[in-house]
């Protein structure tokens, strides 16, 4: 069964404007890749030329951060939801 991917707004471009989309894997890198697998310009977003996860972007199942879990060895089940957290900087002092 497929599992719930949410897209955050400066990605939803990537996705034909989609804020969830969905795709089918036992881990997280599975679910990963077949995202980008149909999605191919959100993988350059996603992932550096060597293929590792940019150090900017977090991955949540659920509550959880898979920094702290099996990163993208991470499981996902039926239910779960993955959200994609991108860091924003930026601002400025006050």
């Amino acid at each position: 069964m497929p599992t719930r991917i949410l897209i955050p707004t400066p990605l939803r471009v990537y996705t034909g404007k989609q804020d969830v989309v969905e795709a089918e894997g036992g881990t997280v890198g599975e679910l990963l890749a077949n995202m980008t697998d149909t999605y191919t310009d959100l993988r350059k977003h996603l992932y550096t030329d060597d293929g590792r996860l940019r150090s900017f972007v977090a991955i949540y199942v659920n509550d959880d951060d898979i920094r702290f879990l099996d990163k993208e060895a991470t499981p996902v089940k039926e239910g779960d939801t993955v959200s994609i957290i991108p860091s924003v900087a930026g601002g400025r002092a006050s």
